[in-house]
């Protein structure tokens, strides 16, 4: 199934796509579905059949996920080219090539909905950078979880585009945090496709086109750490619950890393697309955020 949430009625609602249609469920919240398990999943079959139905068309998407208890997770470096391409581009922040995963945090407030403006204030940054991401959702609690238990974690798959601040992240003695966090700049959605659908997650063709121009083009299996592997690595003596999203890192193409460097500004349009969900197209708009 894939859920969404939308706004209806003067409130959000969550629904279920249904070919040209969705089905709104008496959820408002999609994260007490996640946490409700196998059994807030038969109550959803068991709605479909009588729920009231509204085309998609012209209907407002929301980010899916509205609610969070923790900052978004993400992961760095994840494909070894985009690793190689920023090379001596790091404003004296180079390290050798990681023999774990590289995880941070983004501020829950960066979340936007899949077609809504991303803010932008060139008083906050000179250096506004896309990042094409495949992301997750967790929906059973673990700890520690096994390689080979990993995927039984995860509830659904989702798209994020990281919009990243390159002279922020590089200003606060190398952790990423505030370049990762500015307000209203991370679009999540169009909605989340649960994992029974979706199927492998290393078989993924990611994209993101920059006013029309593709500028990463990749499949997850170039990823250097699988998905398993990142849930292992990240549960290790660390507590992860359902509602909690991960983003699993960004392919090779990214602006600042391009000669001559290529960074966002007002008007320009940002897409992001993958062939088992969907697309995400967002415009900067500009916004007072300092």
């Amino acid at each position: 199934m894939r859920f969404l949430t939308i706004e209806y009625a003067g409130g959000e609602r969550v629904g279920v796509l249904d070919g040209a249609d969705v089905a709104l469920l008496a959820a408002t919240d999609l994260v007490s579905v996640i946490e409700g398990g196998a059994a807030a999943m038969d109550a959803v079959r068991n709605e479909l059949p009588r729920a009231e139905r509204i085309p998609l068309a012209g209907a407002r998407l929301c980010a899916p996920l509205r609610r969070f208890r923790r900052d978004i997770l993400c992961t760095g470096w994840n494909y070894w080219d985009h690793f190689e391409e920023s090379k001596g581009k790091r404003d004296g922040q180079d390290v050798d090539r990681p023999e774990h995963p590289t995880f941070f945090t983004k501020g829950p407030d960066v979340v936007i909905g899949p077609y809504d403006e991303i803010a932008y204030d060139p008083a906050i940054s000179a250096k506004w950078d896309y990042e094409a991401e495949l992301a997750l959702v967790i929906g059973k609690t673990g700890r520690s979880i096994p390689v080979e238990q990993a995927l039984d974690h995860v509830w659904g798959y989702t798209l994020a585009n990281d919009i990243s601040q390159r002279d922020l992240q590089r200003a606060h003695g190398g952790q990423w945090l505030k370049g990762k966090s500015i307000d209203q700049t991370m679009p999540l959605g169009p909605w989340i496709v649960t994992a029974d659908e979706f199927g492998d997650p290393q078989d993924v063709h990611l994209q993101c086109l920059l006013n029309g121009e593709v500028m990463q083009d990749a499949s997850t299996k170039q990823m250097a750490y699988d998905v398993a592997t990142l849930i292992n690595e990240l549960s290790f003596g660390m507590t992860l619950r359902p509602g909690d999203l991960l983003l699993t890192g960004t392919p090779a193409g990214i602006g600042n890393a391009r000669e001559p460097q290529v960074f966002l500004g007002e008007g320009d349009e940002v897409i992001t697309q993958a062939d088992k969900i969907g697309v995400l197209r967002n415009t900067l708009a500009r916004r007072e955020l300092a």
